[in-house]
């Protein structure tokens, strides 16, 4: 299962608490687990440094085989493991308490024998926060303790440990038997004190946790045909969900490369505007009004904190993301870098005054209003995409090179759209009549300088032939559901396709794989044109593409289907529920044959 102790990123599962993310691999193998906050140093962190990086093993000691699914309608993840001697099964879950999250961040892992028995062996040894501290065990009167950094970590089982491991890790084996039941309780702060977990409540905490998970799941309104695969991604943006804030990160991870030769590696832990318009979409066709509400509360809070300015993304807490900083880790297979923060956060993309009036506009459309601050604000932010759409900017794809993106202006298009629309229906003050006359201008200009007679296609920006599959995104927009994105959408499937997959834009088959969401973004596409039957067709083959438990990274090969990027991604996930709520609703009065 494993090269150089690395295992493939389509191994992995995920579980989650509403505050931080854990990575499972197909062995048991905890790879990813940052205490206690989603965005901080990852204390165990094997995905990105085998020998430095430390992990929680839980394992079969001799040869298996391993199955495994989360339980239905929850983030809870149960694997079996077969040997020659008997079956076994693991049920992993970060646990949550009565009233949500709990204050420190508690895992629960529970080994139950189903036949014959099967031997383990566990190990709980964190690693040194990618290079930058070094743990040790301290004895206490209640047993030791692992401390790294500000993190302390207790480690508590029934009839199993903790037992020496070194001086860094604590350890233990144990052998299962018909029937028999073993639990190790996992739990940590940092700069707090902590809460030592109880073996014998871990049972009580798991079934509250899929309870809770239950609950959430009920009021999960799409019935569509692809129900399973779009309750699975809503999970997963749950996951990502950032509960002390109601912010999103973009995915789980930081510095998982886009190709296997690494150097394009970035820190996703961020909560990008973007992903949040995209959220609000799927959380409001969802009906689930408290996240859509905590989201959107959320952005206003932060935009009129860090204004004037409109940022691309913050930082889950609301703040704005400082520098980069490079870590002496070797990557996930020696494909570095490894970094936290992200150089994108100075940079000017238009295309995000877009996204925002796109969540305003869809939360008002779901029947709500806002507050006069709020439509102030965005009076304001109106002006500013009149007076600067005519800039060059980094585009969607955050690029070195600015250039006037055709993507970007089509999202300025967006922006003063919804402004007038807003404006009319009471919710922001001022005269959109400024607002309707440059989206008329932007619309113009995009369709004489951003269409190729030669390509037949809208360009990625002025005077290249080059295409970008961001383009896809404005035909859900309502840019342009004509002739000509129907043209744009053969030439993007003659260039940047492979099979189902898509690349981003020209040439990035030279630099990274296939974009996950570009693929379901053509899907939507193609439904919104009237291509309903080839839109469907798309999203059938896409579905199947996921790993075992239904889950995406950032990127796929087209040749071998590996996982490349950071997981799970948010925006992969977000494309896949767009897409099928766009299908679902688009051919509600007219379903077409399959």
């Amino acid at each position: 299962m494993r090269e150089n102790g690395y295992t493939d990123l389509r191994s992995y599962g995920a579980i989650g608490d509403g505050r931080t993310v854990a990575l499972i691999a197909l062995d048991g193998s905890i790879d990813w687990f940052p205490i206690p906050n989603l965005d901080g140093t990852p204390v165990f962190a094997r995905l990105l440094d085998e020998s430095e990086g430390g992990a929680l093993e839980l394992t079969p000691t001799q040869p298996f085989t391993a199955s495994r699914r989360y339980l239905p309608g929850t983030n809870v993840l149960e694997t079996t493991f077969t040997t020659d001697t008997g079956v076994a099964v693991l049920t992993d879950a970060l646990v949550t308490g009565f009233a949500g999250r709990l204050p420190w961040a508690e895992l629960a892992r529970r080994v139950v024998g189903v036949k014959g028995s099967v031997r383990f062996r566990w190990r709980v040894a964190p690693g040194t926060c990618l290079s930058t501290a070094s743990p040790w065990i301290q004895k206490t009167a209640h047993g030791p303790v692992i401390r790294v950094d500000s993190v302390t970590i207790a480690v508590r089982g029934i009839d199993h440990g903790p037992r020496g491991g070194g001086d860094r890790a604590l350890a233990g084996r144990f052998t299962t038997s018909a029937k028999s039941h073993h639990v190790l309780a996992v739990a940590g702060t940092a700069n707090e004190p902590l809460h030592i977990p109880q073996p014998e409540l871990t049972d009580g905490g798991i079934e509250r946790t899929v309870r809770n998970w239950e609950t959430w799941s009920e009021e999960f309104t799409y019935d569509g045909p692809w129900k399973e695969a779009v309750q699975r991604s809503a999970l997963a943006l749950k996951l990502l969900i950032y509960s002390p804030t109601g912010s999103i990160a973009a995915a789980a991870t930081t510095s998982l490369p886009e190709s296997s030769r690494g150097g394009k590696n970035w820190d996703y832990r961020f909560a990008w505007v973007r992903d949040l318009a995209y959220t609000v979409h799927a959380l409001i066709r969802f009906g689930l009004r408290e996240e859509t509400h905590a989201s959107v509360s959320w952005l206003l809070r932060t935009i009129r904190a860090n204004g004037p300015d409109l940022h691309v993304f913050y930082r889950l807490d609301g703040a704005l993301p400082g520098g980069v900083e490079k870590h002496d880790s070797t990557g996930w297979r020696n494909a570095g870098p490894v970094v936290t923060g992200n150089p994108a956060s100075g940079q000017l993309q238009l295309g995000v005054f877009g996204d925002l009036f796109d969540v305003m506009r869809l939360y008002v459309r779901a029947g709500n209003v806002l507050d006069q601050e709020t439509g102030r604000m965005l009076a304001g932010v109106a002006d500013r995409a009149c007076d600067e759409w005519r800039r060059p900017d980094a585009g969607m794809w955050e690029l070195e090179d600015t250039r006037h993106y055709t993507s970007s202006k089509m999202g300025c298009w967006q922006a003063l759209d919804a402004a007038v629309e807003l404006s009319e229906l009471g919710q922001i003050p001022g005269d959109p009549a400024r607002w309707r006359s440059e989206k008329n201008l932007i619309a113009e200009w995009v369709r004489e300088h951003c269409w190729s007679e030669t390509r037949q296609s809208y360009v990625m920006y002025p005077g290249t032939e080059e295409l970008d599959a961001s383009v896809l995104l404005h035909a859900t927009s309502g840019f342009d559901r004509g002739p000509r994105m129907s043209s744009t959408i053969d030439a993007i499937q003659k260039e940047l396709a492979r099979g189902p997959l898509v690349y981003r834009y020209s040439g990035a088959e030279a630099e990274e794989a296939t974009f996950v969401a570009c693929a379901f973004w053509l899907a939507s596409a193609l439904v919104c044109i009237g291509r309903t039957e080839e839109s469907i067709a798309l999203m059938d083959e896409l579905i199947s593409l996921s790993n075992d438990v239904g889950l995406y990274s950032e990127m796929i090969d087209a040749e071998d289907l590996s996982f490349l990027g950071n997981l799970p991604q948010g925006l992969s996930h977000l494309a896949l529920i767009n897409a099928a709520i766009t299908i679902e609703e688009l051919t509600r009065e007219k379903p077409a044959a399959k």
